[in-house]
């Protein structure tokens, strides 16, 4: 249960980290403060739990297709879904989705390998 709770703070951490980049970078992401970062994330882990491998199997054609990348486009389609229905979570466009899709899964992964238990 720690383990959980580490690394959603973990990745609300991530959350607001790519806000701020997008905000240097003047793309259209915006978080307004812990509580809807702790919101987003618990929303996008669902959103990312149910509706995501739906997604995945329904577009699977396309992503042989292309050789997995339109997984890409699927996980900004589900960043941006959480962006219009958390407040205080905000993703303006497709193109701020993707981009913050991309560096949020970076910083997770970073940071979630850099905390993980050894084994």
């Amino acid at each position: 249960m720690k383990g959980i709770l580490i690394r959603w703070v973990v990745s609300a951490i991530a959350l607001y980290l790519t806000a701020l980049i997008a905000h240097y970078l003047h793309i259209g992401i915006k978080v307004s403060g812990a509580v809807p970062a702790l919101f987003a994330v618990a929303v996008l882990a669902i959103v990312n739990a149910l509706i995501r491998p739906l997604i995945l199997l329904l577009t699977l054609p396309l992503n042989c297709l292309t050789l997995g990348l339109f997984t890409f486009l699927v996980n900004a389609l589900m960043f941006w879904l959480v962006g219009t229905f958390v407040p205080g979570f905000e993703v303006q466009g497709f193109l701020a989705a993707v981009f913050g899709s991309i560096v949020m899964g970076i910083l997770s992964g970073l940071t979630n390998k850099l905390i993980a238990p050894k084994e």
